[in-house]
């Protein structure tokens, strides 16, 4: 029998748990699912027999050492913070991994060594790394099996709420960690386009955004994310001219989200004293000029330039900045504080649903014709707990660790899915569940 270790219960867990444990029952597997909250694991493992629940504490290395004992596979659903001291006693024990997670600094050091004990550690297995990889990798494929020359990639990907749960001016709930979405898009962006390298600082990044129609679902607008370059080496596209990648957001959104960019709303570098008792009206206004005199919507509109009655300010008068009610955060940095008022704001309602938005763009010339694709996936959730993003970062990896599990993968090592022996049979088996991707191609 193979034992499989899962640690972490959150949301995406749900997905990956249910996968597996239909699986255990044709494979012979046993699942033990490990949380600080074993309360919760037990409600992921619902009774089943091939499952157990059982509390964990990342920070007990004893409990760690002896949660791996005689296991085959540890998928980490932990913060990504902890994936590195994960790996180590993985890699001590001789354990395979997988994650969703990007690859750090700390494991790709570890490779060699995996490699030698013959360990497949994967990453990069949720949708976004993940997906994303496998569906952009599929075309590339497909366009070098035919002797094409790519000459742009240009990728975007957002979490969105559903057009069916879309009831406020932002067009925005959150659907996964709203401190990614608060300190999103910080330092430099770096992108290619045309052979010139382009860098957008973080003071204009919301400025500088791309607009797309994907399926039938209508307008987006995309920012820059903060370094499309490395993705050359990934998909071994070394000398394009033209590499981008960018998050997806409904249109409005960036003009109304900058306001907090220039005010300096998402600086998590310090602490603002007394926090707890400064209003929202106060925390604003501790951005803008002192003048007694003028009201703090207009010392805003006066210092961004805005139209008083414009979709912005109504964006921002509806999120209740503007309001009088206490923070009650202490000694708080300003990122906290916006993450505070958005949380309460951008709240999925109870019978909310999610979507995931991804569109791949290429550009290719073969035969002295350019021709270009464009990929397009959209998948909405099914409720509050089965949410797109879980279901799409949960899914891919499951699938994956039964893979490993059953010897489909033959390479060894750190690996991310942009090989086909991983993105056929996923891919594959994602458009069964409605994740799905579809392919225009023209000419241009």
């Amino acid at each position: 029998m193979k034992q499989i270790l899962v640690l972490g219960a959150g949301l995406s867990a749900t997905s990956l748990i249910d996968y597996l444990l239909k699986q255990a029952e044709i494979y012979d597997w046993y699942i033990v699912l490990a949380d600080i909250d074993e309360k919760l694991a037990h409600k992921k493992i619902k009774g089943h027999p091939r499952g157990k629940a059982q509390a964990f504490d990342v920070a007990d290395s004893a409990a760690i050492d002896s949660l791996l004992d005689q296991k085959d596979v540890v998928v980490s659903l932990l913060p990504a913070r902890f994936h590195d001291s994960i790996a180590a006693a993985c890699l001590q024990k001789g354990i395979h991994m997988a994650t969703a997670s990007y690859v750090s600094p700390a494991l790709k050091l570890m490779e060699k060594e995996i490699e030698a004990k013959n360990l497949i550690f994967l990453n990069e297995l949720g949708v976004d790394p993940g997906i994303d990889h496998m569906s952009a990798m599929r075309v590339i494929d497909k366009i070098r099996q035919k002797g094409g020359q790519l000459a742009s990639f240009y990728s975007f990907t957002g979490g969105l709420i559903a057009p069916e749960s879309d009831n406020n001016p932002w067009h925005y709930k959150f659907t996964w960690n709203p401190r990614n979405v608060v300190v999103a898009g910080q330092g430099v962006s770096q992108f290619i386009k045309n052979g010139k390298y382009k860098h957008i600082p973080y003071h204009q990044l919301f400025n500088r955004i791309l607009e797309r129609e994907v399926l039938d679902y209508g307008s987006f607008e995309i920012y820059p994310n903060r370094d499309s370059l490395k993705y050359r080496k990934v998909y071994q596209l070394d000398k394009i001219p033209t590499i981008f990648r960018g998050t997806m957001r409904r249109p409005g959104y960036a003009a109304a989200w900058n306001v907090f960019v220039q005010l300096g709303c998402t600086d998590d570098t310090y602490v603002i004293e007394e926090s707890e008792n400064m209003t929202y009206r106060e925390f604003v206004n501790t951005f803008l000029r002192y003048d007694p005199g003028k009201p703090v919507e207009e010392k805003l509109v006066d210092y961004l330039n805005l139209d008083p009655e414009g979709e912005v300010m109504q964006k921002l008068k509806w999120l209740g900045i503007f309001d009088n009610r206490k923070i009650e955060l202490k000694n708080a940095t300003p990122a906290q504080i916006l993450q505070k008022l958005l949380t309460e704001k951008w709240a999925l309602d109870p019978d909310d649903k999610d979507m995931i938005v991804m569109q791949h763009e290429f550009e290719y010339e073969l035969d002295d014709t350019m021709y270009q694709i464009t990929s397009s996936m959209v998948y909405i959730g099914k409720s509050t707990t089965e949410t797109a993003m879980a279901i799409t970062v949960g899914t891919p990896l499951a699938i994956a660790v039964k893979l490993l599990l059953t010897g489909q993968i033959q390479q060894k090592g750190v690996i991310i899915p942009t090989k086909p022996e991983l993105y056929n049979p996923i891919l594959d088996e994602l458009e069964t569940y409605g994740i799905k991707f579809v392919e225009k191609e023209l000419i241009v």
